[in-house]
């Protein structure tokens, strides 16, 4: 006898009774422990690769000239290659951490300070050279939300490398 993937969605909505939403079955089912590892894996490297593009492709190797006139504008063009240069390194290093798993909340909460630091600056003194002007900071509060939900929702207590 076949369920075709519903047994445990109903079994699950008996067991919570009809008070309960519907929702939380759903939300039970859909973010079971091997799908809640498989999604925190999956944004895990996720993140670290959104940092090693930037920091790598971005600003090391200079690839998106917008990234060092948005330090020049803020910085001061004297040194803008080296602080992008020295920004990328940062970047890399924080993938590296970022996939290392040492240490992960400390890791998500520097992460989500960095980019809310870097997204409120460029949002308030250079909108103009951002891709997507004032939105970046749409899509920098996504990116912020997901590094918190990944960390602190869908992470075991046990995949840390400690």
């Amino acid at each position: 006898r076949r369920n075709f993937g519903f047994g445990n969605h109903f079994r699950c909505c008996f067991r919570f009774g009809i008070g309960e939403s519907k929702i939380r079955c759903i939300l039970e089912e859909l973010f079971s422990d091997l799908t809640k590892a498989k999604l925190y894996f999956t944004t895990l490297y996720f993140t670290a690769a959104v940092w090693l593009i930037n920091g790598l492709f971005c600003k090391l190797l200079n690839l998106v000239p917008r990234h060092e006139a948005i330090v020049a504008n803020i910085l001061g063009p004297s040194h803008s290659r080296l602080f992008t240069i020295l920004i990328g390194i940062s970047e890399i290093v924080m993938s590296i951490w970022v996939i290392s798993r040492i240490n992960p909340r400390l890791c998500a909460v520097v992460q989500i300070a960095v980019i809310a630091t870097m997204n409120i600056l460029e949002f308030v003194l250079v909108p103009d050279l951002l891709l997507w002007g004032r939105w970046n900071a749409l899509f920098a509060f996504l990116l912020v939300l997901l590094i918190f939900f990944n960390e602190f929702y869908l992470r075991k207590p046990n995949t840390s490398a400690k």
